[in-house]
This record gives structure tokens, C-alpha cells and sequence, in this order.
């Protein structure tokens, strides 16, 4: 059973930084691409960044330079760093799995709220 569970969401003003954290269960990362995505509230979901194996990780061209995605397979984690946060980053971050970058993501953790005021 495919768990994931998203930390480090919270409040910050334009410009400033988070790091996002998404907890994996065992086998979670046996999958080989991990996404994060985030979603406004009516807004379709976007994704935002993805890693995929010992691919270079991709990254949607509105966080492109900003955002970085990394993981610790020995901890089981997986990590969002946010850097020069805009208004429009905010969002509910989720991270998730699949077999491609690109492809049908199965499992989705909870979510953690970002919200970066100007």
C-alpha cells in the first residue's frame, strides 16, 4: 500500500522560500517518477515539477530556476525546495507517483497548503 503524506506548506510573502516534504511508505519510491503538483482554488491541477530515475528532473516553465525536486530514497523522502515564491505559487501542493513523468499518476498524498502573499 502506496502512502504519501506532504509536509512544510505555511505562509510566507513574496519572494521568500519554502522546502515541501512528502513522507513515503515502503515501495513509494520503487515507482519511477515522482511529481509534485500543485492546485488554486478554482484552478485546474498543475503540475510542477517531476524525477524520474536518474533522469534530469523537469519542471513546468512557471517555476522553472525556482523550484527545485530531490529525494531520499533512504529516508523515503521526497522534497519541494521554493525559492523566490510568487503570489500566484500558492496553491495545495501534492506529491505523487507514477510510472513516467508525464503519464497516470495512482497515488496522491493529502496536501499541504502554500500561501505567499505580496
Amino acid at each position: 500500500q502506496v502512502q504519501l503524506e506532504e509536509s512544510g506548506g505555511g505562509s510566507v510573502q513574496a519572494g521568500g522560500s519554502l522546502r515541501l516534504s512528502c513522507a513515503a511508505s515502503a515501495f513509494a519510491l520503487d515507482y519511477y517518477a515522482i511529481g509534485w503538483f500543485r492546485q488554486a482554488p478554482g484552478k485546474e491541477r498543475e503540475g510542477v515539477a517531476c524525477l524520474a530515475g536518474r533522469d534530469s528532473p523537469r519542471y513546468s516553465d512557471a517555476v522553472k530556476g525556482r523550484f527545485t525536486i530531490s529525494r531520499n530514497n533512504a529516508r523515503r523522502m521526497v522534497y519541494l525546495q521554493m525559492n523566490s515564491l510568487k503570489p500566484d505559487d500558492t496553491g495545495v501542493y501534492h506529491c505523487a507517483t507514477a510510472v513516467a513523468c508525464g503519464g497516470d499518476y495512482n497515488y496522491w498524498g493529502q496536501g499541504t497548503e502554500v500561501t505567499v502573499s505580496s
